[in-house]
């Protein structure tokens, strides 16, 4: 399993992504001059690295804690032989920990059984193991999502979504806590934050799951909230997008108040809204508008400057006519500049050599091109692929293409 899935378009269909202690500055995602960005840089350069259903790290659960620890190992030394020098670990995949939280239990992905402590500190033995290989580590947390089923007996018994019973919704078969409830927010603040004050986490990185992406023939069932908080909003989706809005700039407050040189980052589906929509938006025919959808306006964001980096996951190939790469990255070009935001692009490694993928994810210079244009946009610092373990496996050779032709140096980039 992994957080992608996937949405039609009008115009056809459009596999649409729905569903990471201080260094030196060249080892970091700066919000100022990150990488040698635009032409003769590649810039900053990182790879995804999720937990849930373990897909990329652990291989399974209930590995003895030494060979968890052999793997990560593992994990971070690829990092450094594809010359990259970010990691995005996930680190809360399912309103879970790995790390001893004050909060929430310990992920079932460890050992099988949610609530087990594994018999080590994942999380603090990422950062320190990262920060020795020159790398930053970016712990990536999911906010709302409790469970990838809709059985509250399946979670751990002091779970707080089961002392709290009143903060769950079910939808689309999984469960999530309520975004509309204020103690709610507090609370994922609280367990995320948890983490924060413990290590010297580089970043924290939220990809792109806030209210849920869209269940035909379902109801997100917040009415009790929207009755109690949403007086004085013209609906429920400007209600609910204040919801999210509280908790992007809540949490970015918080970060800066508790480890100042730790920087927030957001991974947002591609699409903000299809010009169609909204005459500020992208030239593109997305089924799938994270403002109308998701209730996530990830415009303003960057332009409030709540966050320090935005990943958009631009997972589309050159030439798509209803999502085409380069009109997208022009596009959040456009919308970093002139704010401080640091623009990274989310690459879609995992399509290279899908045969359900288009013809141009057969050929290993796909990524490779997209790369190439990008350098010649000054606002983009660097690039994010999805995700380890195709960078490890590199299917086709698209990651071997990309290293040779963009990050060629005998040394990683960050020396």
């Amino acid at each position: 399993m992994s957080r992608r899935r996937f949405a039609a378009v009008a115009a056809g269909s459009l596999p649409l992504l729905v569903s990471g202690d201080a260094l030196g500055t060249e080892a970091r995602w700066r919000v100022e001059g990150a990488g040698e960005a635009g032409p003769g840089g590649a810039g900053d350069a990182g790879m995804w690295v999720a937990s849930v259903a373990n897909r990329d790290w652990p291989s399974r659960p209930g590995l003895p804690a030494a060979e968890q620890r052999a793997e990560l190992a593992a994990v971070l030394d690829l990092a450094v032989r594809r010359r990259l020098n970010t990691v995005v670990l996930q680190v809360r995949p399912t309103a879970d920990a790995l790390w001893p939280s004050r909060y929430e239990p310990w992920s079932e992905y460890l050992t099988g059984v949610q609530g087990r402590d594994p018999g080590w500190d994942p999380l603090g033995f990422a950062v320190r193991e990262a920060h020795r290989r020159g790398l930053a580590l970016h712990a990536w947390f999911n906010p709302y999502r409790i469970a990838n089923h809709a059985d509250p007996g399946r979670l751990a018994e002091r779970h707080p979504a089961r002392r709290n019973p009143g903060w769950v919704v079910r939808y689309g078969g999984k469960l999530y806590y309520n975004p509309g409830l204020p103690e709610v927010r507090r609370f994922v603040q609280d367990a995320m934050l948890d983490a924060v004050r413990r290590y010297p986490v580089d970043a924290v990185h939220w990809d792109d799951y806030f209210y849920p992406y869209p269940v035909a023939g379902e109801h997100f069932d917040d009415d009790a909230a929207y009755a109690a908080h949403g007086g004085g909003f013209p609906g429920r989706a400007a209600w609910r997008r204040d919801n999210t809005d509280r908790l992007v700039r809540e949490t970015a407050a918080r970060i800066r108040r508790l480890r100042p040189e730790t920087r927030f980052g957001i991974s947002p589906f591609g699409v903000w809204r299809n010009r169609s929509s909204d005459p500020a938006g992208s030239d593109t025919n997305a089924g799938v508008q994270t403002y109308d959808d998701l209730y996530a306006d990830t415009r303003a964001w960057v332009r409030r400057r709540w966050i320090d980096h935005v990943v958009p996951q631009v997972y589309w190939h050159m030439g798509f006519d209803a999502a085409d790469y380069a009109t997208l990255v022009r596009w959040w070009a456009g919308t970093v500049r002139g704010t401080g935001v640091g623009l990274h692009i989310g690459e879609a490694l995992y399509k290279a050599g899908d045969p359900a993928q288009p013809a141009a994810w057969q050929d290993p210079a796909e990524l490779s091109r997209h790369l190439a244009f990008a350098r010649d946009v000054p606002e983009v610092r660097g690039h994010v692929f999805f995700s380890a373990r195709e960078v490890g496996a590199d299917r086709i050779g698209a990651m071997n293409r990309v290293v040779d032709d963009h990050y060629p140096a005998a040394e990683p980039l960050w020396r």
